[in-house]
């Protein structure tokens, strides 16, 4: 067996409040367990957003009751909320910005929003930027104006990684993470349907960023130096929502994430201290985490399989992955020196986890 430290995800949307048919925390935390993470930090796009006192305090206490694994939430900058942030930012994960595609309350399409969440917000706790491509050398711009750190979520783009290992050259405080679907899938990856996933693939391939080239996908590779983090960006919707005419973008990804990167070390193209470092070391600084006494992972890491979304504990019922053989199968997960997980069964109540901003 394979020993690991227990996994932390800095960017998971729970889906609670507000479309917890698709995910809630406690489904999102079994399926954290599964996949060898202990630690998950929320995204603030729910509905309503999670945006000031009042709504960081339904997701948290929802958290309070279910999470299984421990857990923080993101706060999200609006239009006009900066000066609010600063007196709950305690509790807060982080200040994540959406810079690029969002929906409703979050939307900062105008630079002049920026810049007092960068006044404001406290210099100690991180800002994650939901920026692509040219918006993000525009947050890279901000942070060095700023001189703060800011950390760009789910980099895709060949130009992406680029520009922002020029900009540590620089010494501009800019960090940055990577999903297994930006690593594993381009644009042109086939999706297998299997029984019962409907007909319509185009919509299972929506994501944001979207996929992209096998030369960005080269990239990325290339300079896995550069990359501070992993992260799913795990955003579950339903296969029927998938299947419709207007497809969310995401996909699910927090089973998926351990058993991808263990093949790819098997293939040569990330070692295990990959896999500590951008997983558990660098996120726990970045994000000003907590230490997790008694707890680790056991990997049987010779072990062959398919994943299987009827294997999942995620409640969308659904992998962009299904089919896909992988070396390497979770057997156990300890969390503070209780068994949580162990060989396909989640062994934690709802409530064991705790908020990593309580500790």
């Amino acid at each position: 067996m394979l020993k690991l430290p227990g996994l932390i995800d800095p960017h998971v949307h729970v889906r609670e409040p507000g479309q917890i048919h698709k995910e809630d925390w406690d489904t999102a935390t079994q399926s954290a367990l599964a996949g060898g993470v202990t630690i998950i930090l929320g995204m603030p796009n729910t509905k309503p957003p999670i945006f000031d006192s009042e709504t960081l305090d339904i997701a948290l206490d929802a958290a309070k009751q279910k999470a299984r694994c421990d857990y923080g939430q993101f706060v999200g900058a609006g239009p006009d909320n900066a000066h609010l942030l600063p007196t709950i930012s305690d509790r807060a994960a982080g200040l994540k910005m959406y810079l690029d595609s969002t929906f409703g309350e979050l939307r900062l399409d105008d630079m002049s929003l920026w810049t007092p969440h960068f006044e404001k917000f406290p210099k100690h706790l991180p800002i994650v930027l939901h920026s692509e491509s040219r918006t993000m050398a525009a947050g890279i711009l901000f942070a060095a104006i700023y001189d703060r750190p800011v950390h760009i979520a789910h980099i895709s783009l060949r130009e992406e990684v680029l520009l922002i290992k020029a900009a540590k050259e620089k010494g501009i405080k800019v960090t940055c993470e990577v999903c297994p679907h930006h690593l594993f899938m381009t644009a042109d990856s086939p999706l297998p349907e299997g029984e019962g996933l409907g007909v319509r693939v185009n919509g299972r391939k929506e994501v944001r960023p979207r996929l992209a080239t096998q030369k960005d996908v080269d990239a990325l590779w290339q300079n896995m130096d550069v990359i501070d983090c992993f992260a799913t960006d795990h955003a579950p919707h339903t296969l029927a929502e998938k299947d419709s005419d207007n497809p969310p973008p995401g996909f699910p990804g927090l089973e998926t994430l351990l058993p991808l990167l263990l093949t790819g070390v098997d293939d040569g193209r990330l070692t295990i201290d990959d896999i500590i470092q951008k997983s558990v070391i660098n996120p726990r600084r970045i994000f000003n985490l907590p230490e997790q006494p008694e707890t680790w992972v056991e990997v049987d890491e010779n072990a062959v399989y398919e994943i299987k979304a009827s294997e999942q504990f995620t409640r969308c019922g659904w992998t962009p992955f299904e089919g896909w053989k992988v070396k390497g199968k979770i057997r156990k997960v300890v969390l503070r020196g209780k068994t949580a997980f162990e060989d396909g069964k989640i062994l934690v109540e709802p409530g064991y986890g705790k908020n990593v901003r309580d500790q």
